[in-house]
Order: structure tokens, then C-alpha cells, then sequence
């Protein structure tokens, strides 16, 4: 099971920290304006990429232009979209979300992308050519398998924002206590309170409904979206918050590899879309008894997750 800091799975547009800098889109001599892309918007677009080098100009063409909201810098927004490794005179398909599940794209995005993508409305559909000044740069990604000299091709169909002030938006039912922590709603755009008491934490898996949704329940295999705070139950204090970083959380729920740490695969399933509930989460149901040493989580320690789902979408059926 892969594990990332508070069970993150990062998607490849935000795996690293780049450059960023800005252009105009490529004069028409560029080899890298007769990359084309076409199908309807939402589904697989054939891409078709010449058999010569990329030029060192960013591209940017909007095949299918949207009419929904706009995207702001400080948005996430959910999409589907594919990647292109463009070397040399060749070329490859290199990730594809169409064949999956939608993906939460953020605003640590590569420098290409984010020029391409700002502003857009959702509903549209975005080709973007990233060569890599534009993109991870001299020392590429070696992660992903992309060299420095390496361009990159997007197609991303825009299909929903999320606002980083989301949070649940269902009927308050508790604010837990009761040998439980209490959770205090905070303004709009802050992560809520979480007072853990000074008594032993549960040893099973506590899931606790703090605001009921009336949304569809969340399902095995569905991509969700979330906002969420964690704290360890030990130390009282947050350890990780997708408030404080202004971007929302989306994975795929019961996914193989596991996204998620199994407290949140057993823990989300089935509750309403537009909740927040509480996790209590033990060791076991955690991050076992390695722990988190990046954020200070001890083998033995018990977590507390306070989750707001904000959607849940069913995979692709491209």
C-alpha cells in the first residue's frame, strides 16, 4: 500500500515543486501547433503528434470551450485528461484517466499548465503542448520517467470546480464528545476545531456523523473528494490539513494499490455525500505499527480525521 504523508496520493501534474514562468502561446511555424486533438468532450480524444522534434514553444489551444464556471487560482477542479511523452521524433502514451477515474487537478500544477488552464471554464476542453521550460524543467522527472529534454502533451476535459472554501453542507446532527473529541465549526474556508479529551482513545474504529448530507452515499470504487483536518489522538495536535494548504483531497475509495489508509476505505463508504464525519482511527486501521515518522505518528498512536465530502463520482466508463 502506498502511504503519503496523511494517506495522500499525489497525482502526477503536482508530484514536484517547479519553476514557474510565462509565454505566449507558439508562433505557427512551431512544429508543436500541428499537434492535434479531437472527439467530444469527455471522451478518449485522439491525439495526433508529428513525427519531428517539439520546438521549445508552449502551445495552448482550447478545442472544446466550456461554458460552466471559471477557474481561479486558488480552485481545484475535477477533470479527466491524458499524457503524452514527446521525445525525439516519437512519441507515447503515458497516463490516461479516461480508463479510471477522474483525477482532482490543483493549483500546484506545471507552469504550462496552470498559463493553460487559469481562467477556463469548466465544460471545456484544453490541448496544451509543455516543453520542458515549462514544465519540470533541465532536471526533468525521473519519477515519472521524463527526461529534461522531454515535452509533454496535455488533453484535459474540465469538468467540475471546487472551491477552496468548500465544506460539508448537510444538517448538523453532533459535534461528538461523549469520550469522543468535540468538533467546533470554524468560519467559511477554515478547517473545524478538534478537541481530543484527556482519556484513552477508542481501540476500534469509531465512525462518528457530524453533519449528514443528502447526497448519494459514497460507494466502493467511486472517486471522492474531500476536505479533511487530522490531528493524533496522543499528542492533541494536527498533523496534516488539506484547509490549511486551500485544496481539497480526491482519491479513489477501495482502490488496489490502496489511496487511502484503511480507516478511510472503511470508514467513508456509504456516507452521504455533503457529510462531515469524524474518524477515530487505531493503529491497525492506520498506518500500522511503522507509523508515520514524516508526521510524527508513532506505530502506537490512534488518529483523528474530521472528513467533509464534498462529491463522489463513479469511475470512467470510456
Amino acid at each position: 500500500m502506498r502511504r503519503i504523508g496523511a494517506a495522500l496520493l499525489l497525482p502526477l501534474l503536482a508530484a514536484v515543486a517547479l519553476v514557474g514562468c510565462s509565454t505566449s502561446a507558439a508562433p505557427p511555424a512551431s512544429p508543436n501547433t500541428t499537434v492535434t486533438a479531437s472527439g467530444s468532450f469527455g471522451a478518449v480524444p485522439t491525439v495526433k503528434i508529428p513525427a519531428e522534434k517539439a520546438s521549445s514553444d508552449l502551445y495552448i489551444k482550447t478545442e472544446v470551450a466550456g461554458t460552466g464556471a471559471t477557474l481561479a487560482k486558488s480552485d481545484a477542479f475535477l477533470s479527466d485528461y491524458v499524457v503524452y511523452l514527446w521525445s525525439g521524433t516519437t512519441h507515447k502514451l503515458v497516463l490516461s484517466t479516461y480508463t479510471t477515474t477522474p483525477q482532482v487537478l490543483t493549483n500546484a500544477l506545471l507552469p504550462g499548465l496552470t498559463k493553460a488552464l487559469e481562467g477556463k471554464k469548466m465544460g471545456s476542453r484544453v490541448l496544451v503542448v509543455v516543453p520542458p521550460k515549462y514544465g519540470y524543467g533541465s532536471a526533468g522527472n525521473p519519477q515519472v520517467g521524463v527526461t529534461g529534454t522531454d515535452t509533454l502533451v496535455f488533453v484535459v476535459d474540465m469538468l467540475k470546480i471546487y472551491p477552496a472554501t468548500d465544506s460539508a453542507s448537510g444538517t448538523q446532527v453532533s459535534n461528538g464528545g461523549g469520550g469522543l473529541p468535540t468538533v467546533t465549526a470554524a468560519a467559511s474556508g477554515k478547517a473545524p476545531t478538534v478537541k481530543v479529551p484527556a482519556t484513552a482513545p477508542p481501540t476500534s474504529l469509531v465512525v462518528k456523523t457530524l453533519i449528514k448530507g443528502s447526497g448519494p452515499p459514497v460507494a466502493k470504487g467511486q472517486y471522492v473528494v474531500t476536505q479533511y483536518v487530522g490531528l493524533n489522538w496522543r499528542t492533541r495536535a494536527v498533523f496534516d490539513s488539506s484547509w490549511a494548504r486551500s485544496t481539497p483531497l480526491g482519491f479513489q475509495i477501495d482502490a488496489t494499490p490502496a489511496q487511502i489508509i484503511p480507516g478511510w476505505d472503511m470508514g467513508l463508504v456509504g456516507v452521504p455525500v455533503g457529510s462531515r464525519v469524524m474518524l477515530v482511527i487505531p493503529p491497525k486501521d492506520g498506518y500500522g505499527s511503522a507509523g508515520a515518522s514524516q508526521a510524527g505518528i508513532k506505530g502506537t498512536d490512534t488518529l483523528v480525521f474530521v472528513v467533509d465530502i464534498l462529491d463522489a463520482v463513479n469511475g470512467s466508463s470510456h
